[in-house]
């Protein structure tokens, strides 16, 4: 099995990992940084080749995504991050050196693939507010379902393991209380101005248009 660590930002490579073949890309990576990287896996050898994303959920979006466009979506994933994130918490997984001996002897399982319409996956959160951290008005729609329509805070959407594949919900005005979630294929958002930050990366601009949806394809995630 074809293994490679992608270290991604200022992070330190657990030493399990330490004697992998690895590449550093920074805190978010871009195509060209897998442009080298993924077609090494193309001949892999046998048993299923396998990327260990050493980083924070934007760097694992990031592999997901560059996957997901280049139709490489046999190659393994797996996730260690230095500390908890929402992608930890969604999937169960631990963090630091555990996460590192789980990526090296876990087994992948098949998760739904959640993107959205510019065709960049979702691993942990994404969360839209109106410009500059305002309210956000418009109205969304899970599946068939009206989710809100006027003005509201914040709008949350998270994968699931369990289909239908995604969630989606309207913060509370007060953070103690727990967010009331929708689970559904699809969220269509129209709004005056949407902000989206997906896996901790703002979309530079404000859109009146927003969705995201389960794809028809799944992605393996080292999980147990």
């Amino acid at each position: 099995m074809t293994t490679i660590v992608l270290a991604c930002g200022d992070v330190t490579v657990p030493g399990p990992l330490a004697q992998l073949p690895a590449v550093t890309a920074p805190a978010v990576p871009a195509k060209p940084d897998f442009d080298t990287l993924l077609p090494q896996f193309d001949d892999a050898g046998p048993g299923a080749p396998r990327l260990v994303v050493v980083g924070g959920d934007g760097a694992l979006a990031a592999a997901l995504t560059r996957l997901m466009r280049s139709d490489r979506l046999h190659v393994e994933l797996a996730y260690v991050s230095p500390t908890r994130s929402a992608a930890t918490r969604l999937y169960g997984l631990p963090v630091g050196d555990r996460a590192a001996e789980l990526a090296r002897r876990g087994r992948a399982r098949t998760v739904p693939l959640i993107r959205d319409d510019a065709g960049t996956a979702l691993v942990g959160e994404a969360t839209v507010t109106g410009p500059e951290g305002a309210a956000l008005v418009g109205e969304a729609y899970v599946d068939s379902t009206r989710l809100f329509s006027g003005t509201v805070s914040t709008l949350r959407i998270t994968p699931t393991l369990e289909m239908p594949g995604l969630r989606a919900g309207v913060a509370r005005r007060w953070a103690f209380l727990p967010t009331r979630w929708s689970p559904g294929r699809a969220i269509q958002l129209g709004a005056v101005g949407a902000v989206v930050t997906r896996d901790g990366v703002t979309t530079p601009r404000a859109l009146k248009r927003s969705s995201f949806y389960r794809d028809t394809r799944e992605w393996l995630l080292v999980r147990g």
